[in-house]
């Protein structure tokens, strides 16, 4: 009795279709070798195009700062840098305490936030509960997405009068021999502009050395546990260590937005053309004149040294991310040699 079979599983060579000659041999094998050869053209000509996209948009950017400032680069040359002159009405123009102020404030920031962030990521990854860490990492990176004019107006309304009532006068009472904390407990300045850039860029700095903090193997941390090391010391001689290029990055990039930030440094810097040693004094920036004065500028002139001071915080911007790449490339590490 002939074996019954299952037409779903197995088919009479008769009625099975005829393999095409082209579908097999050096032909075909040629033919997919040229379709896979294109495709990857295709994708690395894409590839290239959005990476020379970017280039050429800065690039495009600093034509257009380096042709609208070019009057004023004219007029004043190197002067502009170095003069403290801003005269509106006479057309005379200086960078000096714009620069001054972003500079300062800036660092102002980063003194305040590096520690801070740098506590608040090993809490989140070396101490706290899952339960704790959960919503307390949530929250930062809430943080991180609340307006800049949000964060200018409660400065303004809320931690101003603080710092004017209690923490400037503790500061001239106790420090004002030194001349960074001589002057009048106004609220607003250079010192309560750093503040409200710590506050705003600790989201930022927190969040990414986090991350940067849970890539670090596990192998590391139990080889130093194995020996004898309390979580300080593998914190301070493993964790830090083998995350630093990590952290330059998180710090160039909260840098990044403290030198660009605009609204909330405007409404707590004073918005004064003047430079002084003492943080407690009104300051102004680069980001806050040209927010203030911009929709001012009556003469070409005028225009164009505000333009001129964008192009400043554009070479500034520049050199600073240079001088990150240098510092990561020194300090990465490379093998278990730091």
């Amino acid at each position: 009795m002939p074996e019954k079979t299952d037409e779903k599983v197995r088919m009479p060579l008769r009625d099975m279709p005829e393999k095409r000659a082209s579908d097999s041999g050096p032909v075909a094998a040629a033919r997919r070798y040229a379709s896979a050869r294109a495709g990857d053209a295709v994708f690395k000509g894409a590839a290239w195009f959005f990476a020379a996209s970017v280039i050429a948009l800065m690039l495009l950017i600093f034509a257009v700062l380096l042709k609208e400032s070019w009057l004023s680069i004219k007029t004043f040359g190197l002067g502009f840098i170095t003069s403290s002159t801003w005269d509106p009405v006479a057309l005379e123009f200086g960078a000096l305490p714009s620069i001054y102020g972003t500079l300062v404030s800036s660092a102002i920031a980063i003194i305040i936030a590096l520690p801070i962030s740098v506590g608040i990521a090993i809490f989140l990854t070396e101490m706290a509960p899952k339960r704790v860490s959960g919503p307390v990492g949530s929250a930062i990176e809430l943080l991180a997405s609340i307006p800049s004019i949000i964060y200018g107006m409660w400065g303004l309304f809320v931690f101003a009068p603080v710092l004017s009532e209690y923490v400037e006068p503790f500061l001239i009472d106790h420090l004002g021999f030194i001349p960074l904390f001589s002057g009048a407990p106004l609220g607003i300045g250079m010192l309560p502009a750093g503040f409200i850039l710590a506050i705003m860029i600790i989201p930022f700095i927190s969040s990414v050395t986090r991350d940067i903090f849970r890539m670090v193997p596990p192998m590391l941390k139990e080889s130093g546990y194995g020996v004898g090391a309390t979580k300080w010391e593998v914190i301070r001689k493993i964790v830090i260590p083998y995350t630093r290029s990590g952290i330059i990055g998180a710090v160039i990039l909260g840098l990044g937005r403290a030198l660009g930030e605009t609204m909330a440094v405007t409404f707590l810097i004073g918005n004064a053309q003047n430079i002084s040693i003492s943080l407690l004094d009104p300051a102004t920036s680069i980001s806050a004149t040209l927010a203030n004065e911009f929709t001012e500028a009556f003469e070409d002139l005028y225009l164009s040294s505000l333009v001129e001071l964008g192009l400043i915080l554009f070479l500034i911007t520049f050199v600073v991310l240079a001088i990150a790449k240098l510092l990561i490339a020194r300090f990465s590490y490379q093998g278990g040699k730091f």
